[in-house]
């Protein structure tokens, strides 16, 4: 099992360099993968109620204690109003099988309802003891920084694609800036590139996985990544990405990628993630 070295949330918590990401897994999936996750050293496990697995996930987590688990549910766009957010995470809460969360994030902004109103009800959850923190996720550092003014309770995490190929340089050094951890989504940018001649002569260099570079390039910056798999090996191989370095060299030739292609987006009319008009 790996130890996974942690990041300092405002108010104290840590948070794992390591999360397991749950999107787009089945039910089934969730079953057989969380437990294989939480064995190899996964104390970190990210989920939403756009993923439609929260129940599944909460029969694995049963298993287990809360205490030793860090978890990380979303609320989606339409559901951003003060009562509907609330009632969203009391449904999480229920499905999840408890009655906290470690991390509650709006999952995207959604501009047809104020970030007040929507931060208000974070704050509300808060304060009442179901969240521990609260954050964002796809935000720009426009939105963050909005988000940031008028929030009381801090905005501690913001979950964003972020890999060699979608390098966000300026939104992470104001993050860093303003202590507000980076998760990277899709950290290997859905495997779309691993065999990036770079990346492959990296992991040749260091005698580990082309997904292991990825993920350890993205851990040098600070970032907590969140990869998803449900292959055990390759469960195992993304955890174990500590007691070994990458060389200044390799990082900078990583860096130099910076080719701004996101492996995923929404648009305004998206049936699950977007603002359905």
């Amino acid at each position: 099992m790996t130890t996974t070295p942690t990041r300092t949330l405002p108010n104290g918590d840590e948070i794992p360099a390591v999360g397991f990401g749950t999107y787009a897994l089945s039910d089934e999936e969730v079953t057989e993968a969380v437990p294989v996750a939480i064995e190899a050293g996964y104390t970190h496990i990210d989920t939403a109620e756009g993923y439609e697995n929260e129940a599944a996930l909460g029969d694995v987590l049963a298993d287990y204690d809360r205490e030793d688990l860090f978890v990380t549910s979303k609320v989606l766009p339409p559901n951003l109003h003060y009562e509907s957010l609330l009632e969203s995470l009391s449904d999480s809460l229920e499905r999840l099988g408890t009655d906290y969360l470690d991390l509650y994030l709006i999952h995207w902004p959604n501009p047809a309802i104020s970030l007040r109103e929507t931060i208000g009800a974070l704050e509300q959850a808060h304060e009442e003891g179901l969240v521990r923190n609260i954050g964002v996720s796809n935000f720009s550092t426009y939105q963050l920084r909005f988000a940031r003014k008028i929030a009381d309770v801090p905005i501690a995490v913001n979950q964003i694609e972020f890999h060699p190929w979608y390098f966000r340089e300026d939104l992470l050094e104001y993050c860093h800036e303003h202590d507000v951890v980076v998760e990277a989504a899709a950290p290997l940018a859905r495997a779309q590139y691993l065999d990036d001649p770079r990346v492959v002569k990296a992991a040749e260099q260091h005698d580990v996985a082309p997904a292991q570079i990825v993920l350890k390039w993205a851990i040098e910056k600070g970032v907590v990544v969140l990869p998803k798999s449900t292959n055990p090996e390759h469960v195992a191989s993304n955890i174990d990405l500590f007691g070994w370095e990458l060389d200044g060299e390799t990082i900078a030739r990583l860096d130099e990628i910076q080719r701004m292609e996101n492996v995923y987006m929404i648009t305004p009319d998206h049936d699950t993630y977007g603002i359905s008009p």
